[in-house]
């Protein structure tokens, strides 16, 4: 592979070598320039400027982007949260212990107790049968009886 570069040639590497720069065209002139020298040019309207009177576009967009905001996810109640606590202090365990019972990590029973926690109808589950009380439905903490006899 031959290079046009000869012994005697200089080659510049690094940052400085090609210095383009991006800049701000004020003008219409200079903007015209850049788009003779075949540069990328971007145009984007701005809604207001530091001394000029704002513009309701700007402001309706806004509000626009705040109706679309995903609302965060419901947690359980603090009724709940309680229940599990007192269920728990009742048995006479630990949230580590709880936690282990029911194959989860400890932070997980502290957000639950503490009504952080998005509900989790598999979980709950679990803690109604490890600590026997009824967490969900109409009858929450009443102990959890049997299965139904016929």
């Amino acid at each position: 592979m031959q290079s046009n570069a000869g012994w005697d040639d200089v080659v510049k590497v690094g940052s400085r070598a090609a210095s383009t720069r991006t800049g701000t065209a004020r003008t219409s002139s200079a903007i015209n320039a850049a788009q003779r020298a075949g540069t990328i040019v971007g145009t984007e309207k701005k809604y207001s400027g530091p001394n000029s009177v704002a513009g309701t576009e700007g402001q309706r967009l806004t509000k626009i982007d705040r109706e679309n905001e995903v609302a965060p996810p419901k947690t359980i109640s603090m009724d709940l949260g309680k229940t599990i606590s007192k269920a728990r202090m009742d048995k006479g365990m630990k949230q580590s212990e709880l936690a282990q019972k029911v194959n989860e990590k400890p932070n997980v029973i502290n957000d639950y107790e503490a009504a952080r926690a998005v509900p989790n109808q598999q979980l709950l589950g679990k803690l109604e049968r490890a600590l026997g009380v009824k967490l969900r439905g109409k009858d929450i903490g009443q102990p959890l009886g049997g299965p139904k006899k016929n």
